[in-house]
């Protein structure tokens, strides 16, 4: 189901009574680690991941929204360029300019780990996006259930094809916990349910290059393909689309000779995708509310709260993913012809 959104008065009125009761299993405030626990005006630093996406650069434009509407004291944002050794002095730079609370989504999850260390060491918390650090201590992530990504995926493109055919999946980086996710649900899911489809996995880095280039070797050799998983839309779309009109291969959804595409991002563009008929389906991962519950938690770390599993008033459930660390899963619906236009998801409300 499409997230419930609420309007900017409502969050204004929650900033002013400063994150009453937003996850159940709330304790007293002061009870937290933070470094400036009971102080929810220190400084709070924020480093975006990239902005060669344009999933990441809407992310980007809602982080100082949400920041001025909860009321959050957030220095000027770094960016780290998808380069892990920019994000570690990004950090050390914000730490060393006084902020008392990290917000950061690192896109390698296995290179992070010395400076959560040394986060957690100075009792700096940190709230991840989007990705879950594959070690070290977290105040809370804050992501979709990637997993859910690939199956959803899986589940449509598996049914349009009658459970048949030849799909080309575009894989994210497998450095990262979302591009493992997605991946191994995917092929799990095809596997299980799916077996007469073969899958073309086509590792990419999150690179649109690669994928047009797979892509293109892949329909060489197979001109009956027949789907399309792309990982991550705001990496792959215009890239995939580009080969797709090169070739003859991009086809109204009526045409025997269609290519079913599916995707994950939820960025206007897919949308826009979908009403033309270029590509049938995304899932929309919430850039909006990435930006919104990173701050509020951020905030929250600095106020000394703390959280524990089950489901939240805001209509996702926080999880315990090990090593003492929180996630919560926001709610990514999927989105088709069917439901394209409706006003509740953030691709269709950006820049308005």
């Amino acid at each position: 189901m499409v997230p419930v959104r609420r309007s900017v008065k409502t969050i204004a009125v929650a900033a002013a009574v400063v994150l009453a009761a937003s996850a159940c299993g709330e304790s007293s405030p002061g009870s937290a680690p933070g470094g400036a626990a009971g102080d929810p005006n220190a400084k709070v630093g924020v480093d975006f991941p990239r902005a060669d996406s344009d999933f990441w650069n809407s992310y980007i434009q809602y982080v100082p929204r949400f920041a001025k509407e909860l009321n959050v004291n957030m220095m000027d944002p770094t960016n780290s360029q998808n380069k892990v050794e920019t994000l570690v002095a990004n950090v050390q730079t914000l730490t060393g300019q006084g902020a008392k609370a990290i917000v950061m989504a690192p896109q390698d999850t296995g290179a992070i780990a010395t400076t959560l260390q040394r986060l957690e060491q100075q009792k700096i918390p940190v709230v991840t996006v989007d990705t879950r650090p594959d070690n070290g201590k977290v105040y809370m992530v804050v992501r979709a259930d990637n997993k859910a990504y690939g199956e959803k995926a899986c589940k449509f493109l598996g049914d349009k094809l009658g459970g048949k055919g030849k799909v080309v999946e575009f894989q994210g980086a497998l450095s990262s916990i979302n591009g493992r996710d997605r991946s191994e649900a995917f092929a799990s899911c095809m596997k299980q349910n799916y077996p007469g489809v073969t899958v073309f996995e086509e590792p990419t880095d999150w690179e649109g290059g690669k994928a047009s280039a797979a892509l293109q070797t892949r329909l060489n050799q197979h001109p009956d393909i027949k789907g399309i998983y792309m990982q991550a839309g705001g990496a792959f779309l215009a890239p995939t689309l580009q080969v797709l009109r090169s070739t003859n291969h991009l086809l109204p959804p009526d045409d025997p000779n269609h290519i079913f595409i599916v995707s994950n991002d939820g960025i206007p563009q897919e949308l826009a995708s979908i009403r033309k008929g270029e590509i049938d389906a995304t899932v929309s991962q919430p850039a909006d509310m990435y930006a919104k519950w990173a701050l509020y938690y951020a905030k929250a770390a600095l106020e000394g709260k703390t959280f524990q599993p089950g489901p939240t008033d805001h209509g996702s459930t926080i999880v315990d993913v090990g090593n003492g660390n929180l996630e919560d899963q926001l709610p990514a619906p999927l989105v088709t012809k069917d439901n394209v236009d409706d006003k509740a998801l953030w691709g269709n409300q950006i820049g308005q």
